[in-house]
């Protein structure tokens, strides 16, 4: 039921959204807005609309370890000099920065937004707009996009931080931020979109439509009578820099997992 659901409102807000805003939303591909009052409306006062379309972009993470034709992540490469001591440096940074926020209500008070706080999952994304803003034009690790926490009770711990780049980054741009040789940072693609008469058929176990569905061409969407997305939203990667073990603390199976 809960997958159903979740499915069912990212088909809602991405139709809605890519017809009338085409932005990344937590991956902030905010170039079609210009001057800085558009972006302090934007960023610092989202309605309820937006928080929609936020919260539909992190539902679709839920899909990443079934890593078929709607996901894409970039490629290990072999190390490189300095490529570790620059991944240590990141770390050192979004853990000195999550320090800060262990405590969700300073998080909060800082800009970050919950996403979907009334729906179960494993990791809740607080976002801060700004911080996606600014990531679209440089990296900055004291500045993640999203902190990553999971709820006990009525409280908040947290465990990790979501970085993000716009979607037409290359993978050159991205090992510029993170050596590749560490983090894999990933995107989501090849979306096609149900007309509004065919929703049913974006629901699992049999969906055609959505991030889950068998329809992964423009072709096949075409012929179909939806709405076809290359890539929608921008990169993203986890980290999560209370762990001890580098593979845990760049662990893509855990971001893969946190929604089941």
């Amino acid at each position: 039921m809960r997958a159903a659901f979740l499915i069912s409102i990212v088909l809602f807000f991405a139709s809605a959204f890519a017809q009338n805003q085409p932005t990344d939303m937590a991956g902030m591909d905010m170039s079609h807005m210009s001057g800085h009052d558009q972006g302090m409306h934007d960023m610092a006062g989202m309605n309820s609309e937006s928080d929609g379309n936020a919260a539909a972009m992190h539902s679709m993470e839920g899909h990443h370890m079934d890593m078929g034709p709607h996901m894409k992540m970039t490629t290990l490469r072999p190390s490189q000099p300095g490529d570790q001591a620059k991944a240590d440096q990141i770390v050192e940074a979004a853990r000195t920065t999550a320090e800060k926020y262990k405590d969700y209500k300073v998080a909060l008070a800082d800009g970050y937004k919950i996403f979907m706080p009334n729906v179960p999952q494993k990791q809740y994304h607080f976002t801060n707009y700004w911080n996606a803003f600014r990531a679209r034009n440089g990296f900055d690790p004291s500045r993640p996009t999203s902190l990553l926490y999971e709820k006990n009770g009525d409280d908040y711990k947290l465990i990790g931080v979501m970085y993000t780049a716009q979607k037409d980054a290359t993978e050159d741009e991205l090992n510029s931020r993170i050596p590749l040789s560490i983090a894999q940072w990933h995107a989501h693609v090849n979306l096609c979109m149900a007309p509004k008469e065919r929703r049913q058929e974006a629901m699992p176990p049999n969906a055609k439509f959505g991030l889950g569905g068998s329809i992964s061409t423009k072709d096949e969407c075409d012929a179909a009578g939806g709405k076809f997305m290359p890539q929608i939203f921008g990169w993203m990667v986890h980290i999560y820099p209370f762990e001890q073990k580098p593979e845990d603390i760049w662990s893509v199976e855990r971001q893969h997992n946190h929604m089941d």
